[in-house]
């Protein structure tokens, strides 16, 4: 719940999916979407062309807020992963952005599935930094200065690779990763890094001098630019419902 502190920030900020990571995810004759941990509607903006109704499902009432806002078509309603608000087999799709590691998927796997129609899709995405590019993910500094620890870094390379929990209730699984370049003015580039969950909960001391040596290190790096190209990358994972008979 920290990031509806910086809402606005959040949506200003961090980068929108790639349209061929959308194409990707979303399945055909897709009617009725939803997505669940919405934020501010980041990726719910890009489900508005794709599907007739589109259900944005948020815990924070100040993400909420910006989401309803930028959005108006979108309806927006209180709930998370584990407790969606809406009946059973009532979605065509279900998508979680940049938000699956903060819940707990022992239960929100059977509740997607409860919402899911049989042969529904889900849909995860992150969207962040090219962490693989060495430059990129040296930006990641710890408050108080500390480089991130390969093995952290590690963790967006392995974010692809998790089990569901039993009973099985999706198959056709699928993987893929999607490259794409971000045009930022070196001060945003700064301000996105602020608006991660380790800066936004450091103290005022800490998140500054870590954002202070990023700048420094953007200016080292890219002299007099005024924008620069960040490396970005969407992994994306997918899978269809099992039919609740049983069959395909």
């Amino acid at each position: 719940m920290s990031f509806g502190s910086i809402a606005e920030d959040y949506d200003g900020l961090r980068p929108q999916a790639p349209q061929a990571a959308v194409d990707w995810l979303v399945p055909s004759g897709c009617e009725v979407a939803v997505d669940v941990g919405a934020g501010t509607g980041l990726f719910t903006r890009t489900l508005v062309s794709r599907a007739a109704q589109v259900i944005a499902v948020e815990p924070d009432a100040r993400m909420r807020k910006v989401l309803a806002e930028r959005s108006p078509e979108v309806r927006a309603v209180e709930g998370r992963g584990e407790s969606i608000p809406l009946p059973d087999a009532s979605a065509d799709a279900v998508f979680v952005s940049s938000a699956w590691h903060w819940m707990d998927r022992e239960r929100t796997v059977p509740e997607i599935g409860r919402v899911l129609r049989d042969g529904g899709r889900l849909g995860l995405i992150w969207t962040s930094r090219d962490r693989e590019v060495d430059w990129v993910r040296d930006l990641d500094r710890l408050p108080g200065g500390d480089k991130v620890d390969e093995k952290q870094a590690d963790r967006f390379r392995r974010r692809l690779d998790f089990d569901l929990p039993e009973p099985q209730l999706f198959h056709e699984i699928a993987r893929e990763t999607f490259r794409f370049v971000r045009t930022m003015p070196v001060e945003d580039v700064v301000a996105m890094l602020g608006t991660y969950s380790r800066a936004i909960i450091a103290s005022a001391d800490d998140r500054a001098q870590a954002l202070s040596e990023a700048r420094a290190a953007l200016e080292a790096r890219f002299p007099a630019a005024d924008t620069i190209d960040i490396p970005m990358r969407a992994w994306c994972w997918r899978a269809d419902r099992i039919a609740r008979d049983g069959g395909h």
